[in-house]
C-alpha cells in the first residue's frame, strides 16, 4: 500500500482535532502537525516530503514552497480564501488547490451582523467607557436597526444569510448583485438594484459580502463615500481592500458619514500608525468571520475528507483551479477550455443588465465530444467578473449561477457551419436583450469571429479594447489620438460595420491597459456608444 505524507501546517491555527483525527486513522496516511511555519524557510523545509498540505490562513503556500515540494499532489485550504496560496504556480505543477466554500457562512453572516448591531449601539464603547470606572450614559445613545435601509453588496451564500437575519430585525433589503435575477431577489425578499451608486445612497446600513477582484478593488472609495447619507454606517467582514480605508478613515473624520465596523484591513496586521485605527465612530475586530467553534469544527472536517478522497480515489471537490477529468481527455480538451474560460469572460463585459441566461452554441467537432467541462470553463469566465460571494471554479459553477438564478444552456451540432470548430456564447436577459461573441481555431490559434454576430476577426491576447460606435470619418483618429496621448500603443486593430454609415465595431489589441481615466475620455467622444477593455 502506498504511503502518503501529509502536512497540516500553520501558525498557531490548526484544523480541528476531529479533521486532524480522521486522517491520522487512515492507515496509507502519515500525518504531521507543524504550527511553527511562519517563517518560509521552515515552510519550505517542512513541505519537502509532503504528498498533501493543509493550511488555515496562517502559513503561506509560495512558489518557493511548490517547487521545492516534487510529491505534492494537492493543497487544501481550511477555509474559503485562497490568498496565502500561489494558485496559478501550483496550477503550473499540477498541484491541486481545494478550499471548503461553504463551512463558515454562518459564522461570517453571524459576525457581520454582530458587527452591525455592536455600531449602532456604540457597545464597544460603553464597555470601554465602564471598564474605565464610569458611567456614562448620555454620551452612548444608540441608532434601531428596525425600519432602516440595509444595502448587501454581494448576494452569495453570506449575504443571503446576513440578508434573512436583517429581514427578521425589520430592515429593508436592498441587493446589489449583477448577477442576481429578479426571480432570486423576489425568492430571498429583498429589492434588486442594478447600479451601485444608485443602491448606495438610499443606504442606513452597507453590507460587504464579495471577493477582491481588480473590479471590486475599492468600490467604497472617497468619491462614493461623498454621496452616502451622514446617517449611513458600512460593515465589511469579507476582504480587505473592497473599501478604501484612507478615504473612509478621512469621511469618519470629518463626519459625513456616521460609523463603520470592520473585521478585515487593506493591511492586516493594522499598523499603529494606521489612520483607520485613530477615526471616530468604530468597532473592529481582527478578522474573526471565520472564527467560531462550529466553523472551525466544519473546515476541518471538511477539508480532511476532501484530500483522504482525492489522494485514495482521484476525486476533486471544491477545487479552485483543476477539474476531475481523465487525463487523456484533458490533454484533447484542455485548449478548449482556456479559450471557452475567455470567452465567458469576454461575453460578460457585453452582456445586457440583469443577464439570467447564458446559451453557449457548439459546433463542428467541439460539438461531437462531451462539451461539460468546457461549459463549465465557459460559465467559470462569465461569472469571475460579478460581485459574487464566492470564488467560481469548474466544479461549483454551475451551482453558483443556479444560486445567482441564471439559466444555463447548450446545444451541439456535430456538423461544422461556416467554420471546422466553433463556440458561440451568448448572454440574455428577461427583456429580450442579447449579446454574444463566437470563436474558433485558426491552424491551431484561437480567434474571436463574431461579436453580436457580425463577423471580425481578433486574436486573443494582451489587451484588447472593444469600440462600438457610429461609421463615419475620423472615429479612428479620434480614439486613436486619445490612445497615443496617453502612451498606450495599437498592437492590431481589427475593424467591422453592419452598412454604410450605420454601427461600426473595432477590437485594438494593445501594449499596455489603459487606465480608467482614458477609458472615460474615449467615452466621451461623440459618436462611440460602448468601450469595453479586458486583460486577456
Amino acid at each position: 500500500m502506498s504511503k502518503f505524507n501529509i502536512l497540516i501546517a500553520g501558525n498557531n491555527d490548526p484544523i480541528s482535532s476531529k479533521g486532524i483525527d480522521l486522517l491520522k486513522a487512515e492507515p496509507s496516511f502519515n500525518v504531521t502537525v507543524n504550527m511553527d511555519l511562519k517563517a518560509e524557510d521552515k515552510m519550505i523545509e517542512a513541505s519537502r516530503d509532503a504528498h498533501a498540505i493543509i493550511v488555515r490562513s496562517g502559513a503561506k503556500v509560495t512558489a518557493k514552497v511548490l517547487e521545492a515540494a516534487p510529491n505534492l499532489k494537492v493543497v487544501g485550504r481550511a477555509g474559503v480564501g485562497v490568498d496565502n496560496i500561489d494558485v496559478p504556480v501550483a496550477s503550473k505543477r499540477g498541484v491541486v488547490v481545494m478550499n471548503t466554500p461553504g463551512g463558515n457562512t454562518i459564522s461570517t453572516a453571524e459576525q457581520a451582523f454582530t458587527l452591525m448591531m455592536a455600531l449602532s449601539r456604540k457597545t464597544a464603547q460603553a464597555n470601554a467607557s465602564i471598564v474605565a470606572g464610569k458611567w456614562d450614559r448620555k454620551s452612548f445613545q444608540g441608532t434601531e436597526v428596525y425600519g432602516k435601509t440595509l444595502v448587501v453588496l454581494g448576494m452569495g451564500r453570506i449575504g443571503a444569510e446576513f440578508a434573512k437575519r436583517a429581514k427578521a430585525f425589520g430592515m429593508s433589503v436592498v441587493a446589489y448583485d449583477p448577477y442576481l435575477s429578479k426571480n432570486r431577489a423576489e425568492s430571498l425578499g429583498v429589492t434588486l438594484c442594478e447600479d451601485l451608486d444608485a443602491a448606495i445612497v438610499q443606504a442606513d446600513y452597507i453590507t460587504m459580502h464579495m471577493p477582491l477582484t481588480p473590479e471590486t478593488k475599492h468600490m467604497i472609495n472617497a468619491k462614493r463615500l461623498a454621496t452616502l447619507k451622514p446617517s449611513c454606517r458600512i460593515i465589511n467582514c469579507a476582504r480587505g481592500g473592497l473599501i478604501d480605508d484612507n478615504a473612509l478613515a478621512e469621511a469618519l473624520t470629518a463626519g459625513t458619514i456616521a460609523g463603520a465596523a470592520l473585521d478585515v484591513f487593506e493591511t492586516e496586521p493594522p499598523p499603529a500608525d494606521y489612520p483607520l485605527l485613530k477615526a471616530p465612530n468604530t468597532v473592529f475586530t481582527p478578522h474573526l468571520g471565520a472564527s467560531t467553534e462550529e466553523a472551525q469544527e466544519n473546515v476541518g472536517i471538511e477539508i480532511a475528507e476532501v484530500i483522504k478522497a482525492h489522494l485514495l480515489q482521484g476525486t476533486v471537490v471544491n477545487a479552485v483551479n483543476m477539474p476531475n477529468v481523465d487525463p487523456k481527455v484533458l490533454a484533447e480538451i484542455g485548449p478548449f477550455l482556456k479559450f471557452g474560460e475567455l470567452l465567458g469572460r469576454l461575453v460578460s463585459q457585453f452582456a445586457p443588465a440583469r443577464s439570467n441566461v447564458v446559451r453557449i452554441n457548439y459546433s463542428g467537432k467541439v460539438g461531437s465530444g462531451d462539451t461539460t467541462l468546457i461549459s463549465r470553463a465557459v460559465l467559470k469566465g462569465f461569472l469571475e467578473r460579478p460581485v459574487g460571494a464566492e470564488q467560481v471554479n469548474y466544479i461549483n459553477a454551475n451551482g453558483v449561477a443556479e444560486n445567482l438564478g441564471i439559466r444555463f444552456t447548450e446545444s451541439r451540432l456535430a456538423e461544422p457551419s461556416e467554420f471546422s470548430d466553433l463556440i458561440e456564447v451568448v448572454a440574455k436577459n428577461d427583456a429580450g436583450e442579447a449579446a454574444s461573441i463566437a470563436g474558433t481555431f485558426f491552424a491551431g490559434s484561437p480567434r474571436i469571429v463574431k461579436v453580436n454576430g457580425r463577423r471580425i476577426e481578433a486574436n486573443p491576447e494582451g489587451t484588447l479594447l472593444f469600440i462600438e460606435n457610429i461609421d463615419r470619418p475620423g472615429m479612428i483618429a479620434s480614439y486613436s489620438t486619445i490612445l497615443g496621448k496617453n502612451q498606450v500603443n495599437i498592437a492590431d486593430m481589427s475593424l467591422s460595420r453592419d452598412k454604410e454609415s450605420g454601427k461600426a465595431l473595432t477590437i485594438l489589441t494593445l501594449d499596455s491597459t489603459p487606465g480608467t481615466e482614458v477609458l472615460a475620455e474615449l467615452e466621451k467622444i461623440q459618436g462611440i456608444s460602448k468601450v469595453h477593455c479586458v486583460a486577456v
